[in-house]
């Protein structure tokens, strides 16, 4: 078991299934403290965890809500007295249906800005008094690699996740001096439970995206885990405001 998270403390934040789920697992693994959420309290996740003898705080907590995020950070620093990475994973992807962008309505733009944008944006702003005051943190977005192929009939998507590069360089400009930095992690399209649980994204669409790759296979959720623990742990310290694209060599940013 490596060891180069030992004694972190590591928000997780869409941690009940899929992605999530594998991100905090092998920051488990790398000896860190996890507080995980998701919009029902991801007990599974954290229960396997736990038997591995990591020490694990799962709550529920809708991004989108001000109210929930702030009494989700309040409980991190009670249980724990730091935070040392958060990763900003919740978002709305794969539930989302192809649909040309007339077929978008207000609701559904707003709630996948809300989620996808302010979420990553209000536990930012819950931890970062946390991390100022220990002089050292990070913070890890998760965007897209949809953002640099421009991906189309998922605008609000596409867009959401081009806002996340965007806050990601902003906030490193900002949280340097503090000692904090912000990168991000742009997956392409990974066959985590929700994505096969979508029809939209089986058959053609699949092949397309696996024959447009240098490395042409489907994408799992631990094909991600490396490039997080690198952005989690020391070997990143030098390193804020970049966006490193994990998809099998589909985009070359």
């Amino acid at each position: 078991m490596s060891a180069q998270l030992d004694g972190k403390i590591v928000i997780v934040t869409g941690a009940a299934r899929g992605i999530g789920a594998a991100y905090a697992e092998a920051l488990a693994a790398a000896g860190a403290g996890l507080a995980l959420c998701d919009l029902d309290a991801p007990r599974e996740t954290a229960d396997r965890l736990r038997d591995q003898g990591a020490p694990v705080l799962d709550m529920a907590c809708d991004v989108a809500d001000r109210a929930s995020v702030t009494r989700f950070a309040a409980a991190v620093e009670g249980r724990f007295g730091a935070v040392d990475v958060l990763v900003n994973n919740a978002g709305l992807f794969a539930n989302l249906g192809f649909k040309p962008l007339e077929e978008i309505d207000d609701a559904e733009w707003d709630r996948v800005m809300a989620v996808n944008v302010r979420g990553g944006f209000s536990c930012s702003r819950a931890v970062v008094p946390v991390m100022r005051r220990q002089g050292r943190g990070k913070i890890i977005n998760i965007a897209s690699g949809t953002v640099f192929k421009g991906v189309p009939y998922m605008l609000h998507y596409v867009a959401s996740k081009g806002a996340v590069v965007a806050m990601t360089r902003a906030m490193a400009r900002e949280l340097g001096d503090a000692g904090i930095t912000c990168n991000c992690l742009a997956p392409g399209l990974t066959m985590s439970e929700a994505v096969l649980g979508n029809a939209d994204w089986q058959g053609e669409a699949a092949r397309g995206n696996i024959a447009s790759r240098c490395l042409k296979r489907e994408a799992t959720p631990a094909d991600l885990t490396g490039a997080l623990l690198f952005l989690a742990g020391p070997a990143s310290d030098f390193m804020t405001g970049q966006t490193i694209v994990v998809d099998g060599g589909s985009v070359m940013h």
